[in-house]
């Protein structure tokens, strides 16, 4: 049995590359902090209402934002696990949050049949505006490890 090619061997060795173990464990320390536990159980909480907020605030008659904000609620919330999980990993999709956060935010006025009525809309917005501010947070952490690390080593 041969052992593996010379661009096999690069690619193994990129991934054990000691930057890129030293930066996925600082993302890792970072997503340790009580802040960011914090809002990683916060985001996970938020789209598990946004997940159920069709029934809870009794929309569900409308098919479309309903399916909608389970969506992007089961979204929400594995992304959530995920940074919690493994941010050492995930850190770069954390511009994804805030962006799930301005849709929850539109879906109301975008979505066909929406003809939302003010709980619904109220609903959305405040939920989508509390989920750009936890995406907004996940990113800052990333964002603020990076920077001390920078700081440290100049």
């Amino acid at each position: 049995m041969q052992g593996p090619t010379g661009s096999e061997r690069s690619m193994l060795g990129m991934e054990e590359h000691p930057d890129i173990a030293e930066m996925r464990a600082r993302y890792d320390r970072a997503a340790q902090s009580s802040t960011a536990q914090f809002v990683s159980g916060l985001a996970f909480m938020l789209g598990l209402y946004l997940a159920i907020s069709p029934w809870v605030i009794g929309f569900n008659a409308r098919a479309t934002l309903t399916v909608n904000n389970l969506i992007v609620g089961i979204a929400m919330a594995v992304l959530a696990v995920g940074f919690a999980s493994a941010y050492g990993r995930t850190h770069g999709v954390t511009w994804v949050m805030p962006v799930l956060g301005v849709w929850t935010i539109i879906a109301p006025w975008v979505l066909p049949e929406h003809g939302a009525t003010t709980s619904v809309i109220i609903t959305n917005v405040i939920t989508g505006a509390l989920i750009i501010a936890c995406g907004a947070a996940c990113v800052g952490i990333g964002m603020m490890s990076s920077r001390r690390h920078h700081l440290r080593r100049a």
